[in-house]
């Protein structure tokens, strides 16, 4: 039963019925989490009686942190900078996840309805380095189903590097080196800068002079997300189950392809998980052959944990964060 009357302010109250509560919060810093005495359940019962949260933009004083005592888990923790910790003292994994690093193009725009233009940025992206700059923990990944997701398939092979292909492409289109084809990135300043110089240096050869725009969140959401004023857009898209964004053309990727919309509704009413993979799985072929976008690569979470620390959730996302089996023993 709900109370019509009742008042609820979401910026400053909590409702949950977890095993912990909120005791404090400050968005800048910290948040701190105490055991609920009057948690309903008993298998989820929180193991330690106080857990603190600190939010750390900076990655080499993330791993100061940890190195100093600061913190006793750091998560996600840079993977090139990961290699710095020691493995007696400290366990580091990598998990498997459903982030997807999604090079939108815009195919409703008229530079990237062409789809030799398309197929040509996906010929000249070169996977291997843009994953081996971010210390090779992450999975190459050829379309838009994860390997945790129903319906995966490796589709890596269809565009694999061909610096040459795309050049054929390319002049296809009607561009060179000497010609080539004015595109602008944008992206949110969230992901730093370092993709973005990557990929206007890899598109250079193959006729394409791209600008990058680095942005705040707020005006990528008004302008890409909303607005849909954009050549091509990069996003950590890490909602798993997520394939049906492909089968809505108002989407701002502005992708519509009849066929991979039936594939997928056919998947989703199926009646065994087998048919329901098969379904899923040529429908994500389909939007991978049709290049709207490129897949950077599946990011993998990297977690390190100091010694001691037991029960802590390796195979994080980005919605849950179970830390009621945590403790810390010196």
């Amino acid at each position: 039963m709900f109370d019509k009357d009742a008042e609820y302010n979401a910026k400053t109250e909590a409702v949950g019925s977890g095993p912990y509560t909120v005791e404090s919060f400050d968005s800048a810093s910290k948040m701190a989490l105490k055991a609920n005495p009057k948690y309903w359940g008993s298998a989820h019962k929180a193991a330690t009686e106080n857990v603190i949260i600190k939010f750390l933009t900076d990655d080499n004083a993330a791993v100061n942190a940890l190195k100093s005592g600061e913190v006793d888990v750091l998560s996600p923790v840079n993977a090139t900078l990961a290699k710095s910790l020691d493995t007696n003292t400290y366990q580091v994994s990598a998990a498997d996840g459903s982030d997807k690093y999604v090079l939108a193009f815009n195919c409703a725009n008229s530079k990237l309805a062409d789809k030799r233009v398309r197929q040509a940025i996906r010929y000249g992206i070169n996977h291997e380095e843009i994953i081996a700059s971010r210390g090779n923990v992450d999975y190459a990944l050829g379309g838009p189903i994860p390997s945790v997701d129903p319906g995966y398939e490796d589709l890596t092979d269809l565009y694999p590097y061909d610096v040459n292909k795309a050049k054929e492409l390319m002049a296809e289109a009607g561009y060179s080196t000497d010609k080539p084809l004015q595109l602008t990135l944008t992206y949110a300043n969230i992901y730093g800068t370092e993709l973005g110089d990557q990929l206007r240096s890899q598109l250079k050869p193959i006729g394409i002079d791209l600008k990058v725009n680095v942005v705040e969140f707020s005006t990528w959401l008004q302008d890409v997300y909303t607005n849909h004023t954009f050549d091509i857009s990069l996003v950590d898209h890490n909602e798993s189950h997520d394939f049906a964004s492909w089968t809505d053309p108002t989407y701002y990727f502005g992708y519509d392809n009849k066929n991979v919309t039936k594939l997928y509704n056919e998947g989703v009413a199926a009646t065994s998980d087998k048919e329901r993979d098969a379904k899923f799985a040529a429908a994500a072929k389909l939007v991978s052959e049709d290049a709207p976008a490129d897949w950077l690569f599946n990011y993998r979470i990297t977690t390190a944990t100091a010694k001691g620390v037991e029960g802590f959730p390796f195979d994080l996302n980005q919605t849950v964060l179970p830390l009621y089996n945590v403790t810390y023993t010196k």
